[in-house]
């Protein structure tokens, strides 16, 4: 039984069934879960544009979201002494019967996935990486009914040559990787799914098997297309309640403006499933502003749709996973914006978005940084970073997790000892390291100007200031 709540997540499973990841068995089950902040007013996944190829690959499709109606996803898992019950309710309504059963989940640290592997306990557990998340360590320590169960990571390369953090900390969890080309095959058979009508282009590919127009280098569909449109991705920040509504609407328009400076005058622009309208309408006007071609594309599609139809010039974003599967699997130019504010804003430290902001900032382009894009990042690129990027994610992983990673503390030391300066301090903070007596700490003989009254109020009012100063420059004036 698969658990999956994005179709980027479906795709990754469909590309590591194809490579042979699981062994044959009797049923294949896909349980989608819809974990919007409004489940009611979004697209779940298996009615998305392109998730028919995907559903081929399994026997039957079950909505979690129907199973435990009215509660949300996010929000529930069962009490302990119900979990009998839960169990004989699914197995008889999913018809399981007392078949062996295996799960695969993502996000093993939180609901639903640790809902789901709570309810089947005697089930064996693999984890597949969604995203640029399992770079980083585990948040949360896991129970060990659940962490001593999984038996593998499945995840794709994404930062050639860094080797993922997540559930690390338990010994015998094999890591593995979903095969980029099998990867890129599958979002072949999803664009191929999707209607020309829908986006507005040609598939550029048209006229060739799915597989080889969405594979690598030596393919006609790798890399930008002739007189191709700039893309900006748009990820709805303010509700993980990282940047506000208005921060992110400024960080929008920084984008739509970094790229017009750089000359390109067709620019798409595809925002967040669930981000508000506004947002679209103050781009059209600042683009009409700018003299370029804005098109807003409110289409639930995978941006690697986007990449395989349009063969865009640029790929901007912040820290979107899909910026890296446009580097790595379609040799796209991209280019990041507002990590480092990003950076500065995630709290507490042990946030899980900071190791996917950290590898975006250390390895891709500033699109403000004059000659930054012109320089570019490709997959060579990116392959030769891993390795020197290994040092800082583990240095940033132990900091975030200690206690999870004790043995990650003389990497970190290391790190910071040799490589912490004006530019690396965006990736800690003072306090962090202070509480874990690591190097770059508040001296001993300073540490009470932290607790010090005058000196909180002083640096309170400082940061006011500075927020001010921010939103005049964001806005132009």
């Amino acid at each position: 039984m698969f658990l999956a709540s994005t179709l980027y997540g479906v795709a990754t499973l469909a590309a590591a069934l194809d490579a042979g990841c699981w062994e044959p068995c009797d049923r294949r089950l896909l349980l989608v879960s819809n974990n919007a902040a409004t489940p009611e007013t979004t697209t779940p996944l298996d009615a998305m544009p392109g998730f028919r190829p995907l559903r081929s690959r399994f026997d039957r499709v079950l909505s979690w979201n129907d199973t435990i109606r009215p509660y949300h996803p996010g929000g529930w898992a069962p009490r302990p002494d119900d979990v009998p019950l839960w169990e004989r309710q699914l197995r008889r309504a999913w018809e399981l019967g007392d078949d062996d059963l295996e799960i695969v989940v993502e996000s093993i640290q939180v609901n639903p996935a640790s809902a789901v592997a709570q309810l089947f306990p005697d089930a064996a557990v693999d984890v597949y990486a969604d995203g640029l998340m399992s770079y980083g360590p585990t948040r949360v320590k896991l129970d060990p009914l659940i962490g001593t169960r999984v038996r593998r990571l499945l995840h794709l390369d994404l930062v050639p040559g860094l080797r993922p953090l997540l559930l690390t900390e338990f010994e015998r969890v094999e890591q593995r990787i979903v095969p980029g080309a099998a990867f890129t095959s599958v979002l072949g058979e999803v664009s191929d799914a999707v209607d020309a009508d829908l986006l507005g282009w040609p598939d550029p590919a048209s006229g060739t098997d799915a597989a080889s127009a969405a594979s690598p280098a030596s393919t006609p569909g790798h890399g930008p297309a002739p007189g191709a449109p700039a893309l900006l991705l748009g990820q709805y920040l303010s509700a993980l309640d990282i940047l506000t509504a208005e921060e992110e609407e400024r960080l929008h328009v920084r984008m739509l403006r970094g790229v017009a400076a750089l000359g390109h005058r067709r620019i798409v622009f595809k925002p967040h499933p669930t981000a508000p309208a506004r947002w679209s309408r103050t781009l059209e006007k600042e683009a009409g502003e700018l003299g370029v071609d804005l098109t807003v594309l409110d289409v639930p599609v995978l941006a690697e749709v986007l990449y395989r139809r349009m063969r865009p010039a640029l790929v901007v974003g912040c820290f979107s996973t899909a910026l890296l599967t446009a580097a790595v699997f379609y040799g796209l130019p991209v280019a990041r914006t507002g990590t480092e504010l990003l950076l500065e804003r995630l709290s507490p430290y042990q946030n899980s978005n900071r190791v996917p902001v950290t590898i975006v900032d250390a390895l891709l382009p500033d699109l403000d940084e004059d000659g930054a894009v012109l320089r570019g990042a490709t997959a060579p690129a990116l392959l030769r970073s891993g390795e020197q990027l290994t040092d800082l994610v583990s240095a940033v992983g132990y900091a975030m997790q200690a206690q999870l990673y004790p043995e990650l503390r003389p990497v970190a030391e290391r790190y910071l000892r040799a490589h912490l300066d004006r530019y690396t301090w965006r990736y800690f903070k003072r306090r962090r390291l202070t509480a874990l007596a690591l190097p770059g700490a508040v001296p001993s003989q300073l540490a009470f100007l932290p607790r010090n009254p005058t000196v909180r109020r002083a640096v309170r009012r400082a940061r006011s200031v500075r927020r001010r100063m921010t939103r005049k420059g964001g806005s132009g004036r």
